[in-house]
């Protein structure tokens, strides 16, 4: 099959952006991510396994992970659309900045200090699913709530404060987290929705949210 890839590049934040096509002739059965190793484009990976979330980028208009997406797939139509993530600063080509989502997570101290040993009330299905979060940014970029460095900090946040809340014992600590929660999330979401079903991982981010909401 041929394939017209059109990758959207840029050498620095400073400089104008440009469309680069790249033609790819095969069977389609490497990813994306397979093809970026081909060229000299940016871009940023790790595990190539939808482990990481470092591939994060937007293919055919969505945001997703460039490992797990396939050129057969994408391509079906002869043409796949390449972008970086537009919710974060750019450094070049395809890599993003995303500091300051990794920031908000220090910043408001989202991890679990002392375990709860009562675990009666953990929902352990919904502690797992919160734990697939890899932190890749889709969410973020499909949400009309974030911007890098506001005080909101989108689904990301709210799947790792869930984590973070539903396994700290009553107290000073977990009530702290849930003002951080009510403060970076709760307040800035505008119940649009736009996260579920977005996430590469999986991760039911409505239904986290619900149990989040319902605990805080």
């Amino acid at each position: 099959m041929h394939i017209d890839i059109l990758v959207k590049r840029q050498k620095s934040p400073a400089d104008s952006a440009y469309t680069q096509t790249f033609s790819y002739d095969g069977d389609g059965n490497l990813s994306v991510a397979d093809f970026l190793r081909t060229t000299d484009v940016t871009w940023e990976c790790s595990c190539l396994e939808k482990k990481c979330g470092a591939c994060a980028m937007i293919i055919n208009g969505k945001p997703t992970l460039a490992c797990g997406v396939f050129l057969r797939e994408a391509g079906a139509k002869g043409r796949i659309s390449i972008a970086p993530l537009s919710k974060f600063p750019l450094v070049q080509d395809l890599q993003v900045d995303r500091s300051s989502m990794f920031d908000m997570l220090k910043h408001t101290r989202v991890w679990v200090e002392q375990k709860d040993s009562d675990t009666s009330n953990q929902d352990a299905p919904s502690l797992f699913k919160a734990g697939q979060c890899l932190l890749c940014g889709c969410c973020l970029e499909i949400c009309p709530n974030f911007l890098a460095d506001s005080p909101f900090g989108g689904a990301a946040f709210m799947a790792n404060a869930y984590k973070a809340i539903a396994q700290s014992p009553a107290g000073q600590t977990r009530e702290n987290l849930q003002k951080e929660y009510i403060d970076h999330f709760y307040k800035g979401c505008g119940q649009s929705l736009s996260c579920a079903g977005i996430c590469p991982a999986g991760v039911p981010l409505d239904e986290i949210q619900a149990r989040l909401n319902h605990r805080s």
